[in-house]
């Protein structure tokens, strides 16, 4: 097989899982190559399993894959985990000196590669190597450029720790190398192509990125996995774009810094998972109700309590939309994938000022921590949107400025600290016009009334479900968030099949596109949901807001994303089988050969 290859590399934390990974990825980039890259690792300090997956393709990616085609096990759990996932003839590279892999004990087709990772690595720079070695015996399995993965170690540690550091991992790299074009021959290959103006990044990098073009100054948080490099990204920036960034003492702190940098007039945002989140709810309030424009990035893990901290899952959704005692309008986008991330994040912060109301960017572990390379990012068409914030001249020529004015849309006039003439009362309680405290009937329903003539508005803004494939399919799929990549992949498999499908992408979810979604439930020949939740959220939501039924649902919630594998095995159910209404994957549920 040529261009078209799947690899992962398993062992412990403290391998170099995730630094090999993205540095085998990038060199697979600079050949031409599409590539999607995505890690699993354990909530640990020390110690655990580590594996790390990726992907490379003439084909354009969306998703990572069920098989491996190469296995770089570094210890014996690896094997035992994952020799089951190695495709059809793949391959097992593993320390033949520390390891011993009994043929019996795993499938006739796979092919063992026996090396000695540890003594090679020894050899060359000592024990923390065999990961080098590793990626340099995977190169010269596929037959690919060394001197790519040569100039991609130059640029990793060269700079970083010095040119002596950078030529022993090259030699590293080269003793894995040579040994198996020694001693070994594979069925795959990997062949350069012309190069590509493209770009390497995760989701949550994405979204930092959107955010520094949308113009924020500001991010306070507390660090919660899958969050936390949203924050450590934005630090990292901070000299560059002149953005403060605040370690804050908890996640209460976190929002009520980013409401108080808002207020004065500064973009501002927050980042967090949904434990921090539950912290921040009675902030959220409070940014509702002095209509105070925040961003919050809540990046979904599985729950409740601490959960799995550093696994997916998509049983948010529900909780953020209804956060917050009483009622108040959010906005929530949730992007499905890195270029999503990096756009509907410039979109956050152009709703959140003109709309003058809270906006979460809805992610999850899955979307923020995998890695894709694309094309860079078309900001031609970016622009800037501060609503009605007032200018000092503005100001000047009004008479009567009352922050929380009574207008058509449901939108006041803004002023922020300083300004001569805007002055206003801004509390977390009810307020008259000008921001008094008022308890009367008449005023609570007129604000309240108010603050939801803003989200109409809106509503009728927001650009609709984006859609997917053939109209006349014999499936349409529902969903939304970080289940597009894998959806996506596996509509091209079900296309080679004859299986015809299409895709409704929701990504602005509140205000929720009920009259879209309700035509495309009417007109589809089957529906069904895919989800990471167990009580499908996105479900109940259509039936209330539509009153409409789906027919199918398809669900996971194990904490990993779905394999478009999976996808492919429940539509084809649905399809040929008719299926049960229900249909849940977890470890093992599908196994076939690619």
């Amino acid at each position: 097989m040529r261009n078209k290859f799947s690899w992962k590399i398993a062992g412990e934390a403290g391998d170099g899982i995730l630094n090999a990974g993205l540095m085998f990825a990038r060199m697979c980039m600079r050949g031409g190559l599409n590539v999607f890259a995505s890690a699993e690792y354990p909530s640990l300090i020390r110690g655990g399993h580590n594996h790390l997956d990726v992907i490379a393709d003439e084909e354009p990616l969306f998703a990572h894959t069920k098989y491996t085609d190469v296995l770089v096990a570094l210890n014996k759990e690896s094997v035992e985990k994952h020799a089951g996932k190695v495709s059809q003839n793949g391959g097992i590279i593993y320390d033949g000196d520390k390891l011993q892999i009994d043929k019996n004990e795993i499938r006739d087709d796979i092919k063992l590669f026996p090396m000695p990772l540890l003594k090679l690595a020894e050899q060359n720079g000592g024990k923390i190597m065999r990961n080098v070695v590793a990626m340099g015996a995977t190169v010269a399995l596929i037959d690919y450029d060394i001197e790519l993965f040569n100039q991609v170690i130059k640029d990793n540690f060269g700079r970083k720790k010095g040119e002596e550091i950078a030529n022993s991992n090259i030699g590293a790299a080269k003793a894995g190398y040579d040994y198996v074009k020694q001693n070994f021959k594979f069925d795959y290959r990997l062949q350069k192509r012309t190069g590509k103006d493209t770009i390497f990044m995760s989701g949550n990098e994405a979204v930092v990125a959107g955010a520094i073009k949308a113009g924020c100054k500001f991010l306070s948080a507390y660090p919660m996995t899958p969050a936390t490099s949203v924050m450590t990204t934005m630090a990292t920036q901070e000299k560059n774009y002149n953005i403060v960034v605040k370690h804050t003492e908890d996640e209460i702190a976190a929002i009520n810094m980013a409401i108080g940098a808002a207020y004065a007039g500064t973009r501002a945002m927050t980042c967090t998972s949904g434990g921090g989140f539950c912290l921040m709810v009675e902030g959220l309030g409070l940014a509702a109700q002095t209509e105070v424009p925040i961003v919050i990035v809540e990046a979904q893990r599985p729950g409740p309590a601490t959960g799995m901290a550093t696994h997916t899952g998509q049983g948010d959704l529900r909780f953020v939309m209804h956060a917050s005692t009483d009622e108040s309008p959010r906005a929530i986008i949730a992007p499905g994938d890195q270029e999503e991330c990096f756009h509907r994040t410039i979109d956050a912060f152009n709703v959140a000022e003109k709309y003058q109301m809270p906006v979460f960017v809805l992610t999850d572990k899955y979307l923020g921590e995998s890695y894709k390379s694309m094309p860079i990012f078309d900001t031609s068409n970016v622009s800037i949107d501060r609503g009605k914030l007032l200018t000092q001249e503005n100001l000047n020529d009004m008479k009567d400025f009352k922050r929380y004015q009574l207008t058509e849309d449901g939108i006041s006039p803004r002023s922020i600290p300083s300004q001569s003439g805007g002055q206003h009362t801004a509390s977390s309680y009810e307020h008259d016009e000008e921001g008094y405290e008022r308890e009367e009937e008449e005023i609570r329903v007129q604000m309240h009334h108010k603050r939801f003539r803003k989200f109409e508005n809106l509503k009728r803004e927001l650009p609709p479900p984006q859609f997917f494939g053939d109209k006349d399919a014999d499936v349409t799929i529902i969903s939304w968030g970080s289940t597009k990549g894998p959806i996506l992949q596996a509509m091209r498999k079900l296309g080679q099949k004859g299986i015809k499908t299409n895709f409704c992408q929701i990504v602005y979810l509140s205000p929720f596109p009920n009259e879209h979604v309700g035509r495309i439930i009417r007109n589809a020949k089957r529906t069904v949901i895919i989800e990471n939740n167990k009580t499908s959220q996105l479900s109940g939501i259509i039936k209330e807001l539509t009153g409409l039924d789906t027919d199918y649902r398809i669900l996971k919630y194990d904490g990993r994303p779905f394999y478009p594998e999976e996808i492919v095995h429940g539509i084809k159910d649905v399809v040929e089988k008719n299926s049960s209404k229900e249909i849940i994957f977890s470890k093992n549920a599908v196994v076939e050969a690619r």
